[in-house]
């Protein structure tokens, strides 16, 4: 009799890339012709999965083929799985080419464009045997690329999931402002607010913050750019939360409603939990690190 360690052992690769591939294509022929084979070989390796695993991947609705209750939760441990085995190819390559290959870097945009631009076109210019490529977008976008396997390295605002080893860079100030103009009296009166969409890391701190000021956190407007922010405050719209360095400089230099910020966030360079460590993300790391000290 088989024991279950000797099933799961049994379980490969190709396997749980048949899995991501369905889940993330519209159609099973479209995650066919994305892996590079026949729909009759995709629909047989997830057969081969279900058996192993001992438990229903997906079922159908009418002619169409859809996730079980417990598919997504696997699909996701899937990619963690592929991640860390992409992190091992390209370590390996590394080792037998001698080079430092290719570096995918995720940043929020206060990171590339305000605190570190500088200092990642110099690391770009000092390794011109580097393939470095560039992500700029809003932190939990970041993460998601560093978990999947996309990205390599991430600064953001620091995570809450355990998933990821974390490097502190700085401590960010982020301050009130209120359209030209507004003086209320008290914080129950500020408001309502322009703000980052749902699921951004720095919304919730903004959110709990105002909240325990006994301001309402009542939300009439979302953008991911700042700039985009601080020009719908300037027209009245609402009321933001912001780096200084981002909402006072031209051409909206907004002023600050208090002298003292609401509060602060920390931006890391954060990587997958991994002791496969790509010596091109370390000496990124150290430039960062010199540069904020």
């Amino acid at each position: 009799m088989r024991t279950a360690h000797s099933t799961l052992s049994d379980i490969s690769i190709t396997h749980l890339q048949y899995l991501v591939a369905v889940q993330e294509n519209t159609t099973w022929a479209a995650a066919a012709e994305a892996l590079g084979v026949s729909q009759s070989a995709l629909s047989q390796g997830l057969a081969e999965l279900q058996r192993r695993l001992g438990i229903q991947l997906f079922t159908w609705n009418g002619r169409r083929r859809v996730p079980a209750s417990s598919t997504d939760e696997l699909t996701q441990h899937a990619k963690r799985i592929l991640a860390l085995t992409s992190d091992l190819s390209r370590w390996s390559d590394r080792i037998r080419a001698g080079s430092a290959g290719k570096l995918r870097v995720g940043m929020i945009d206060a990171a590339a464009v305000d605190h570190f631009g500088d200092t990642l076109r110099s690391f770009r210019q000092e390794r011109s045997d580097l393939d470095l490529h560039v992500t700029v977008g809003p932190s939990s976008q970041l993460l998601e690329g560093l978990s999947n396997g996309n990205l390599d390295l991430a600064i953001c605002v620091s995570p809450h999931d355990s998933q990821f080893s974390t490097v502190p860079l700085l401590e960010e100030d982020l301050y009130v402002y209120a359209p030209p103009g507004t003086r209320p009296s008290s914080t129950k009166e500020w408001g309502p607010w322009v703000t980052f969409p749902i699921g951004s890391l720095t919304r919730d701190l903004i959110g709990e913050a105002l909240r325990s000021l006994g301001a309402p956190f009542s939300v009439v407007a979302e953008s991911n750019q700042p700039e985009v922010l601080s020009e719908m405050v300037l027209i009245g719209m609402g009321w933001t939360v912001l780096p200084q360095i981002q909402a006072e400089r031209p051409p909206a230099s907004l002023a600050p409603v208090q002298k003292k910020p609401l509060l602060n966030r920390t931006l890391v360079a954060a990587t997958r939990d991994s002791s496969l460590v790509n010596p091109a993300v370390s000496e990124l790391v150290t430039e960062l690190l010199r540069t904020v000290n």
